[in-house]
């Protein structure tokens, strides 16, 4: 059984493991884009998630904590420029696993795609249509014609009960 093991230690000493990750996530914030294994991109993205959360504040102690991480100048200028614009009105899942078909020749690792979601333009409006909000409720959505008729239909619904109200209040 794993209880309470959360960590994959990558077949790394902690120190090592640290630093593989502060340079990966500083590879991707760099790139948008690296290839790696599978397991390295799932513990990356553990890693680098929290990080790209605290790079929507810009603020000076948020600055000092990633760069408590990442131990980047460069990294930590693209990360709050550019990648902080892209991601601010997102609410999480920064970041993408996509597996490849093919392996490693040496150990025969299975490989992936790890990318940050915001720069890939083929997923974007122009590519393909992107939804911009989660749906709330299984009823669908009206046109805004629809919607502007509904309003003035119960408007209208409320009026009448009211007159013939104060007709029978007249004829008492």
């Amino acid at each position: 059984m794993r209880h309470g093991k959360k960590i994959n230690h990558l077949g790394r000493k902690s120190a090592h493991r640290h630093a593989l990750l502060s340079n990966m996530a500083s590879s991707l914030i760099l790139n948008k884009r690296i290839t790696t294994t599978v397991a390295k991109a799932k513990a990356l993205k553990r890693y680098v998630e929290p990080l790209l959360t605290k790079a929507k504040s810009d603020t000076t102690h948020s600055r000092r904590t990633v760069f408590s991480y990442l131990q980047n100048k460069e990294s930590i200028k693209t990360l709050f420029g550019e990648v902080a614009g892209r991601i601010s009105n997102r609410a999480g899942g920064y970041t993408r696993i996509i597996k490849l078909s093919e392996v490693r020749q040496g150990d025969a690792a299975d490989m992936c795609l790890m990318e940050l979601v915001d720069f890939n333009d083929l997923y974007t409006k122009e590519g393909v249509a992107q939804k911009a909000k989660t749906r709330r409720s299984r009823k669908g959505k009206r046109a805004e014609g629809d919607v502007a008729e509904a309003e003035v239909v119960a408007e209208e619904k409320e009026a009448k009960p009211k007159k013939a109200a104060k007709k029978n209040k007249k004829e008492e």
